[in-house]
């Protein structure tokens, strides 16, 4: 089990507080298939995705950056026990889907980015530490079932 300060949950909170899930889940997942192609893979029902204008336009990715943002929520939710939270997810992930779980690192990588940008200054290196600590505990949780 993770330990969380009281700051740590704070600036989790307060992160996800002001988050424009609209613009940053479509940002980051279409940066994170720009970037890393293959990730394109997983996504082929998705429609258009031949190029990065075609990614950057395509309503079907922006809702699915938008589904992982409200997905990330429940690991808000749930600081203490986000293992058990995407017990299932991680299932998902691995059995029905089979996405390669180096792609949940690369999209939170893609997600810190968008992340720093919309935060500026704010986004200190406390902030950051934090934030990638929130977000190596889902990525581990997520790929739990690989394991």
């Amino acid at each position: 089990m993770v330990e969380w300060s009281d700051q740590e949950r704070s600036i989790i909170n307060g992160i996800f507080a002001n988050l424009d899930y609209e613009d940053v889940g479509a940002k980051a997942l279409c940066r994170c298939l720009i970037v890393y192609p293959w990730t394109q893979r997983y996504f082929g029902s998705f429609g258009n995705l031949y190029n990065a204008e075609a990614i950057k336009t395509n309503p079907n990715i922006a809702a699915h950056g938008v589904k992982i943002l409200h997905g990330l929520d429940r690991a808000v939710k749930n600081m203490d026990n986000i293992k058990a939270t995407y017990a299932e997810l991680s299932v998902l992930h691995s059995e029905k889907l089979h996405v390669d779980p180096d792609n949940f690192k690369l999209l939170s990588d893609c997600l810190t980015i968008v992340i720093a940008s919309r935060l500026g200054s704010n986004f200190t290196p406390e902030t950051q530490a934090t934030w990638q600590k929130f977000l190596a505990v889902v990525v581990s949780a997520l790929g739990k079932q690989y394991h």
